[in-house]
This record gives structure tokens, C-alpha cells and sequence, in this order.
């Protein structure tokens, strides 16, 4: 009786202690995980590797300039499609040049002034139809934060927008008496419209996921109490995660952008609830065979830690690949993602238990009102108490249910089942190289009209639209005649000009080029706008022309950036992509002592997610109309692809391979997938909802990986775990698990399947 009451007060106190634990990581990480957009880096210059072309090309243009700039451009235009008027040129221009002396916003003190550079550019366009406005901010203090945590850049482009509509009366949809319409573009509108962008993930992104979790969640467990108890433990987690990644980017540890969190909150909340799912479920199943909470919450454990820990060091391991990658932005979502899968896993081994028995012996409750209850209690003749009698377990396998009939349909028809499953994923399979994942324009990246975007559209009607972002070449003194040559015979090519120092927007006359330490920089316009994929091409071929008169020279500019971010991601998907493999292979290996099963699991997994992106690809080019995918989208979808969609076979094949030991392996298959279907297709169900989510954000990548993600890990879920891998498995026998002991024991005790399905 004293131990028993020992039990139950260290019982109440571990409980205690990890709520209270709980509790302070949820009050600190909350306003934390508030807090990340503040410590994002979203510009792609900032992750090429320093061995990339265009990053040599950046760090020698500093010698060429005072102070790197951050272009903002003004563009306008009659709303009548007339030519500017002498008195609408003369307007603009007067606030053009007033504007600098605008205060900044309230709680700030100083002007914009204080952070522009150059002189203002104000431009008429040749044809007579447009004005160019040409603002230069700091490169050095464009990512710094004003009062109210915003940005530099978006604080200006909004303050400039709202300027051009109080003293002009010039929106991108409307023009005052001055007859205007104006937008706001270049690379700080891109930026501030990215920002306004990526600030839908701290609120709209979760609520949209959890409100999706949670109607799914009271469904699944039919009870009020549940869902938000599994809601709450993936909540504390992102407070978790949100708490590591905020410390580590405002530290300067790693860098974060908004895909980055964005994926993080989906990928927390998603796995929080799969490893809830999980547990529950098998909690629940052992409140049927034991009466206290706390005896079958410790059975619970002990069966599920293996495979959920499993689960989560799989997709750990498969994330941290990307560390190989040479994009700083890939580099930095593999311990972000990490973090994130590790929250997840705590939340799921020490909060959820926590929660599930904070009503102690009485914990059944929130279960209500379906609480399983022990099916047969006897007393015990040696002390007269009753217990549960453990012996009364019914065949799993023999049930009226959905999985129950689909596991004894598999167990009878086995080798058509994986036949004609794996033809049919082939199939998906074979659209694969329709993908277009070469890149898109930046005009393409957005999924809703924003005003860079139409601004863009306008500046390269009425202006030659490579000179805006011109591509940068640095050469020898030497080599000038003989590059300049070569680069203005590459088609695309408009003009190439030596760079003098004369200041934005002043003539250059015949002042000599600048040279520094030998070297000179020739700015060379291109045909198509920088942001453009033929741009990217032009420069492609520039760099070819010029590397054969001049080795040393080096081409850089916003299209070379591109350039080289599209080559490392060709990069990282050769190197990276074997290296996933090999180290989910070998986790799977020592998970279920077994290489034949590990390879079986595997090749399942590769060949659906093949099927997943070439079914992708169908819709994104005949349904969605999508102009393209930029390179890192099939990284990504396979990093996340193959490593969730192994967590479900982890699970399908720990419950297999511990009812094999019982069984057999194949009475072990039905009864696995049987016991697990409704949990693990719930818990794919909820993954794929929550990645579904990132289609809130509206930016084609996230769009892209949200229909990938969310459509592989259902046709994992309902197709490669429920039909494929039990149907090889049941088809292999014993063999599957070659070479541990399990491979040399005879089948015995197998299922005799009823004739339900047949």
C-alpha cells in the first residue's frame, strides 16, 4: 500500500514538473516565435556560396563603389495612355525631390534622407509615355529595423506609396487630378512585397493549419477534450522550436528566411500531431487491457518510443543532409527543419503523457465520451481484488472494420495487389521529366497581383529594361577592347559601357573608366529585365563569350545570381539526394535488423515519390498553369518526401516485425496493418492538411511544396503503406527479414482470413 502511494505522488510530481517546464517554454518561445520574421535574411545574394561567380564579382564591385545601394524605382505613367505632360513632368519631380525630407515613421527620429544615397534620377522615358523615379538606399542600412520592428525597405516602399497617393494621387489603380498612376518596383518593392508576403506564416499560416488539424483531430477521436490536448502539445513545440531558431539567427548561428519558418511551423505542428496520433492510439489500445492510466501510459510509451524516436531521427537525419548543400538558404532549413522534428518529439515523449494523466486515475475522461475500459476483470482467489484479465485479447485482424477487411484482402491477394500498385505508381512515375524546375522569372514568384510586380510589367514597356540591373563584368585593364567585343556579339546583349564613378543618374561623358588594382567594371544591359530567365540565359552565354578572351574576368549582377542559384541547386540535388538515401537506408537497417526490408521500404518510397512529382507536374502545367519551378522544389519535395514518407512505413513495420514475433510474418502483416491503418492514415491525413496550408502564402514555391508534400505523403499513406509495402512484405514472408534470426523462423500461427473481400 506505502509503495503503491509512493508511486502515485512521484507520479503527480513528474506530471507537475512537466507542465510547470512546459508552461515557461510556452510563455517565453510564444513571444519568440512572434518574433522570427524580425531576424529573417530573404535575400538570395546572401546565400550563394563565396566560390559562386557573382559573389567574386560583388565583393571586387565594392571597390568600384562607396556604398553598395539598394535600388527603389518609382515608375508612372497618364492613366489615358497620352504622353506626359510638361506640368505632370514638373510635379513629379518637385516631390521627387521633397520626398527624401519626409519624417520617418512615428517613433522614429530623422528623415529618409538619412537613409538614401546618390542623387534622386528622375527620368522621362524615350517614347514620352512614362517618368522614372530612381531612389537609392544604403545597402548597409536597408536590413536594419525602425521603431515597431519594421524593415528599412518595406518601411520605405510603403512610405513612398502612400506618399505618391496623398501629393500626386498616383496608386497602381487610380489617378488623381494629376491623371498618375505610379508603382513602386525594383528590388526594394520586390523585397517589401516578399515581407508582406512571408507576414502571413505568423498568423494566417497557423491559424489555417491548426483550425484544419483540429476539425480532423474531432473527427478522429470523436470527443471534446482530445483534440485539444494533441492541439496544445503542438502549440508548446512550435513555442519550442520558435524559442531555439530565434536565439540562434538573431546570434548570427544560422540564417533564416521566410520559407524557412514557414516550413517550420507546418512541419512542427504536422509531426506534433503524428506522434501524438500515434501514442494516443496506442495508449487508448492499452486502456482496454489495463485499468489505470498510468500502467497502460507506461505500456504505451515503451511500445511507441522505438519507432516514434525512429521517426523523428529518420526525417532529423534526412533534413541535415542539407548542411551538404551550397546554398546558405538550404544549409540553414536543415537545423531549422531539425529543431523543429526534435520539438516535435519532446512535446509528443513528455508533454502529451503529461497531459493525458494530469487527472490521474480518473485520466480516461478526456476520452469521454467513447473511454476505453479493460474488456473482462476477475478476481483474483489469492487476495480477492479484482484485475484485468490480460488473456482475453481478441485477434485484431478479425474485425467487421475498413482495415481489418483491407488487411485480410491484402493477406489473400498479395502479389496482384503490389503488381499492379507498383504499375500504377509508375505510371505517375513516368510524367516526371515534364517537370520544368529550370526557374522561373521574379515577376513569376507571386501568386496575387503586387504592385512590383505590375510596376515591372510597365518600367519595361516604356524603358530598356536591362539597364535597371545591368550585368556586372570585372576585368583586366588589358582584356577591356577584347571583352567589350566579345560581350556585345552575345545575343541579348544591348550595350556594354565602361563604369567612370560618375554618380546615379549623371552623365558619364568621356571621363575614362574607373580602374581599381588593375581592374575595370564594364556594365553591361541586356535585352530582357534582369528577374527574367532570358536574362539568366543572356548571362550564361556572356559568361562563355567572355571566359574565352578573358579567363580572369568575372560576370555578376542580379541574372547572374540567378545563374549561379540555379547551377547550386543542380548541385544539391545530385549530391544530396544519395546521400538522403544512403542515410535513411542504413537508420532502416538497424531499425528493423533487416536489409532486405530496409531496401524494400526504401525503393517503395523513392518510386512514390517519383509518382508524387510526376503527377505534380501534370497539374502544374495543364491545371495550375504554372510558368515553371525554380530548382530547389525538387530538393526539397524529396528531402521531405522520402523521409516522412518513410515515418509511415516505420511505423506499419515496427508494429509488423513485433506481431511476427508472435505470429509469423505474414499472420504478422495483417495483423500490423490491420492494428495501425486508421491511426497512420489519420496521421498522413493531418501532414498533408497542414503542408496543404502553404498554399495560404501566396508565393509559387510555397504553393508548389504544399501540393507536392500534402499530395506524396496521401499517396504514401493510402496507397504505399496500405497496399504495396504489407503486400511485398506478405508476398516475401520470412525472407523480408533476411538477415536477423527473424528470417530463419518458420511461419506458424497464420491468420486464416475470412472471405469478406474475395
Amino acid at each position: 500500500m506505502l509503495s503503491n502511494r509512493r508511486s502515485t505522488v512521484l507520479r503527480a510530481v513528474l506530471v507537475g514538473v512537466a507542465l510547470v517546464v512546459w508552461l515557461g517554454i510556452g510563455s517565453v518561445g510564444g513571444m519568440a516565435q512572434g518574433k522570427l520574421s524580425q531576424v529573417q535574411t530573404n535575400d538570395a545574394s546572401a546565400f550563394l556560396p563565396s566560390s559562386a561567380e557573382s559573389t567574386q564579382a560583388a565583393e571586387e564591385s565594392k571597390g568600384f563603389v562607396d556604398t553598395e545601394t539598394l535600388p527603389a524605382l518609382v515608375v508612372l505613367q497618364p492613366a489615358d495612355g497620352s504622353d506626359v505632360t510638361p506640368e505632370q513632368l514638373t510635379a513629379v519631380q518637385d516631390w521627387a525631390l521633397a520626398f527624401p525630407d519626409e519624417a520617418l515613421p512615428p517613433g522614429n527620429e530623422g528623415t529618409w534622407s538619412d537613409y538614401l544615397v546618390g542623387e534622386v534620377a528622375v527620368v522621362p522615358s524615350e517614347d514620352g509615355e512614362a517618368v522614372l523615379v530612381a531612389y537609392s538606399l544604403d545597402g548597409a542600412t536597408a536590413d536594419e529595423l525602425l521603431a515597431e520592428d519594421e524593415g528599412v525597405t518595406e518601411s520605405f516602399v510603403t512610405a513612398l506609396r502612400a506618399s505618391l497617393e496623398s501629393e500626386l494621387g498616383a496608386t497602381a489603380t487610380s489617378a488623381g487630378e494629376l491623371g498618375l498612376q505610379a508603382w513602386v518596383t525594383g528590388p526594394a518593392g520586390f523585397v517589401a512585397d516578399l515581407v508582406t508576403a512571408f507576414g502571413g506564416i505568423d498568423g494566417v499560416l497557423l491559424l489555417v493549419a491548426l483550425g484544419a488539424v483540429l476539425l480532423i483531430l474531432v473527427l478522429v477521436y470523436r470527443s471534446p477534450f482530445l483534440p485539444f490536448v494533441v492541439i496544445f502539445t503542438a502549440v508548446f513545440a512550435l513555442c519550442l522550436a520558435g524559442l531555439v531558431v530565434y536565439t540562434l539567427a538573431a546570434n548570427g548561428t544560422l540564417v533564416l528566411n521566410g520559407q524557412s519558418q514557414g516550413i517550420l511551423s507546418i512541419l512542427v505542428v504536422g509531426a506534433s500531431v503524428d506522434y501524438a496520433l500515434l501514442l494516443v492510439a496506442r495508449y487508448r489500445e492499452e486502456l482496454a487491457h489495463v485499468e489505470h492510466p498510468a500502467q497502460a501510459m507506461g505500456r504505451a510509451l515503451r511500445a511507441c518510443v522505438e519507432p516514434i524516436a525512429a521517426s523523428a531521427g529518420t526525417v532529423i537525419a534526412g533534413v541535415l543532409c542539407l548542411l551538404l548543400s551550397d546554398l546558405g538558404s538550404n544549409r540553414s532549413l536543415g537545423p531549422v527543419a531539425a529543431i523543429g522534428i526534435a520539438s516535435a518529439l519532446l512535446g509528443a515523449l513528455t508533454l502529451l503523457p503529461a497531459l493525458l494523466l494530469v487527472f490521474g486515475k480518473h485520466s480516461r475522461i478526456l476520452f469521454w465520451p467513447r473511454a476505453p475500459r479493460p474488456a473482462a476483470v476477475v478476481v483474483a482467489p489469492e487476495t480477492g481484488h479484482p484485475h484485468v484479465d490480460t488473456t482475453v485479447e481478441p485477434d485484431p485482424a478479425d474485425g467487421t472494420g475498413l482495415w481489418p477487411r483491407l488487411a485480410r484482402f491484402v493477406g489473400r491477394k498479395a502479389r496482384p495487389v503490389w503488381i499492379i500498385t507498383a504499375v500504377a505508381l509508375g505510371v505517375g512515375a513516368a510524367f516526371l521529366p515534364t517537370l520544368n524546375a529550370s526557374g522561373t522569372n521574379q515577376v513569376d514568384i507571386f501568386l496575387t497581383d503586387v504592385d512590383a510586380v505590375a510596376g515591372e510589367e510597365v518600367l519595361a514597356e516604356h524603358f530598356p529594361a536591362g539597364s535597371v540591373q545591368p550585368a556586372i563584368l570585372i576585368v583586366d585593364e588589358a582584356d577591356v577592347d577584347a571583352v567589350t567585343a566579345a560581350a556585345e556579339g552575345v545575343d541579348g546583349v544591348e550595350s556594354v559601357t565602361p563604369y567612370t564613378g560618375a554618380p546615379a543618374g549623371a552623365p558619364a561623358g568621356d571621363a575614362p573608366p574607373l580602374a581599381v588594382d588593375g581592374r575595370v567594371r564594364l556594365d553591361v544591359a541586356t535585352t530582357a529585365s534582369a528577374d527574367t530567365q532570358a536574362a539568366v540565359d543572356t548571362v550564361e552565354d556572356l559568361r562563355t563569350a567572355v571566359h574565352e578572351v578573358s579567363p580572369t574576368a568575372v560576370v555578376g549582377g542580379a541574372a547572374a545570381e540567378t545563374l549561379d542559384t540555379n547551377l547550386a541547386s543542380e548541385r544539391d540535388l545530385r549530391v544530396i539526394v544519395p546521400v538522403v538515401l544512403l542515410v535513411i537506408g542504413v537508420i532502416l537497417m538497424f531499425l528493423l535488423r533487416s536489409v532486405v526490408a530496409a531496401a524494400l521500404l526504401l525503393a517503395a518510397n523513392v518510386l512514390s515519390f517519383a509518382a508524387a512529382l510526376g503527377v505534380s507536374a501534370i497539374f502544374f502545367n495543364h491545371v495550375f498553369g504554372f510558368a515553371g519551378a525554380d530548382p530547389v522544389v525538387p530538393l526539397f519535395a524529396f528531402v521531405f518526401l522520402v523521409a516522412l514518407g518513410v515515418d509511415y512505413s516505420i511505423f506499419l513495420m515496427t508494429r509488423v516485425r513485433e506481431e511476427s514475433l508472435k505470429v509469423g510474418t505474414r499472420a504478422g502483416v495483417v495483423r500490423g496493418l490491420a492494428v495501425t491503418g486508421g491511426v497512420i492514415t489519420s496521421a498522413g491525413v493531418v501532414l498533408a492538411t497542414t503542408f496543404a496550408a502553404l498554399g495560404v502564402i501566396p508565393l509559387l514555391f510555397l504553393a508548389q511544396i504544399a501540393f507536392i508534400v500534402a499530395f506524396g505523403v496521401l499517396l504514401d499513406t493510402l496507397v504505399v503503406r496500405s497496399l504495396l509495402v504489407p503486400a511485398l512484405v506478405h508476398d516475401l514472408g520470412r525472407r523480408t527479414w533476411w538477415p536477423s534470426a527473424l528470417s530463419r523462423h518458420q511461419e506458424h500461427g497464420l491468420h486464416k482470413v475470412a472471405p469478406d473481400l474475395e
